[in-house]
């Protein structure tokens, strides 16, 4: 008998209490669940295991399906008829929705593959059905390779593992995906090469998942090697309009008011009914490093999400421990070669150089140009973060977007890029706090 702890804080208890169990109802035999797309593998809560009316291999019985719920010995009884929508998931059994007595568990949910113990009970919890697509665990994917690295943000969007598309209000996935300037306004033909789809960031850094990431840049979002490479650090000089509150200020530095050379990857998306939330990877890389620190020049990189959710500053999800967006003051800043000159142009309050200085050293610089690896710039300096993971909440089923824009602060002068990479919906129940982390190896 499947037994499986529910997710926490959505949809009923339910268990199975017919011995030798009771099968997925799917009256088109095919299901409706994902059929492309990555989610997170590892779970503190576990969901409920798949359970339905027993399939007939046609229409659903008349009759209603009965369950047992409950933490107790006693339980409750849940009795979902055909077309009732018992669990307000809003699927029916005659929908496809094989255990209605479970919110987490219809067509519109995506697949958990479980893979850490049970708190509670110390094993592994068996697989569960959770799209009700009558295959147990079949998580998709990447779905990135073969993309050209002048790609469309569709492809973008593929690159960073966001493969399922929405069709309709009732399918997660993704609903539409456009490259816009930090605003959301359009993007002009003149940007097109501040984006790109590369198979990895220099000769240190691969993808975190899949084959490709995606890349944003205040510059040019190139590699030395590769068509259309930045040939000095300042390649671009464009006028911006920033987010409503950007760019944000550091406590204790200068800060600029205005922006330039702008661009981002605007996703917009629906989430599984049964996600409590999603995550993403990202890495930023500057030439500010390390005189610029602390100006009115210091370049951002965030991540906005609209509607904003709780916890976010400003509808921006990256941030560190002092709610300092990503540039070239965040605590996260780690990857780089010397500490000389560290901070000699600051305005106001100067940070003294940290100790120890680049604690992850110069490697992940190597081949990407931010390592002194341009012809003719053999005396530049770059650095950068390592790879860093934001993670946000959301509802299942809502529809919201997140825009990761870069730009350059107070001139259109030494350039930033960002890279980001494995974004995976999280459906392992619990809650969700918005957060900037490094990432497990």
């Amino acid at each position: 008998m499947k037994q499986r702890l529910p997710l926490a804080g959505a949809g009923l208890l339910s268990m199975l209490a017919m011995a030798g169990g009771i099968s997925c109802n799917d009256t088109s035999g095919t299901g409706g669940g994902d059929t492309s797309g990555t989610q997170s593998t590892s779970s503190s809560s576990m969901s409920t295991a798949s359970m339905g009316t027993t399939s007939t291999g046609g229409a659903a019985s008349s009759s209603a399906a009965q369950f047992m719920t409950g933490s107790t010995g006693a339980g409750t009884t849940c009795n979902a008829g055909p077309d009732e929508d018992f669990d307000g998931d809003g699927f029916t059994i005659n929908q496809k929705d094989c255990n209605d007595c479970d919110a987490n568990v219809n067509p519109n949910a995506i697949e958990v593959k479980i893979t850490e113990p049970d708190p509670m009970t110390g094993m592994v919890p068996e697989p569960a059905d959770e799209d009700c697509d009558m295959m147990i665990d079949n998580v998709a994917g990447p779905c990135d390779t073969g993309l050209a690295v002048d790609g469309s943000a569709d492809e973008a969007a593929k690159a960073i593992e966001i493969c399922k598309v929405s069709n309709n209000i009732k399918e997660w996935g993704l609903v539409e995906a456009k490259y816009v300037r930090a605003n959301g306004n359009p993007l002009g033909n003149q940007n097109a090469l501040q984006h790109g789809i590369l198979s990895g960031f220099g000769t240190n850094v691969p993808p975190r998942a899949g084959a490709n990431v995606a890349v944003v840049s205040s510059g040019r979002a190139r590699i030395p090697g590769q068509v259309g490479v930045a040939t000095s650090r300042n390649m671009t000089s464009l006028a911006g309009s920033p987010p409503p509150s950007f760019p944000q200020a550091v406590p204790g530095c200068a800060g600029g008011t205005t922006i330039n050379d702008d661009i981002a990857l605007q996703v917009d998306l629906r989430a599984p009914s049964n996600a409590v939330g999603y995550k993403f990877d990202f890495r930023f890389n500057t030439f500010e490093y390390p005189q610029w620190i602390c100006t009115n020049f210091n370049d951002q990189f965030i991540a906005f999400v609209d509607p904003p959710p709780a916890g976010s500053v400003n509808g921006n999800i990256s941030f560190d421990s002092q709610n300092n967006p990503v540039s070239v003051n965040i605590a996260f800043f780690d990857v780089c070669s010397t500490c000389n000159n560290y901070a000699q142009n600051c305005m106001g309050s100067c940070p003294s150089a940290p100790n120890p200085c680049c604690p992850s050293g110069p490697m992940d610089l190597a081949g990407t140009g931010f390592d002194n690896g341009f012809v003719g710039m053999a005396s530049l300096e770059g650095g950068g973060t390592s790879w860093l993971q934001t993670t946000a909440p959301i509802k299942g089923g809502d529809e919201f977007l997140v825009r990761f824009a870069i730009w350059d602060t107070g001139d259109h002068n030494l350039d930033s890029t960002a890279i980001v990479d494995n974004f995976q919906w999280i459906a392992n129940g619990g809650t969700v706090m918005v957060g900037t982390i490094e990432p497990p190896q």
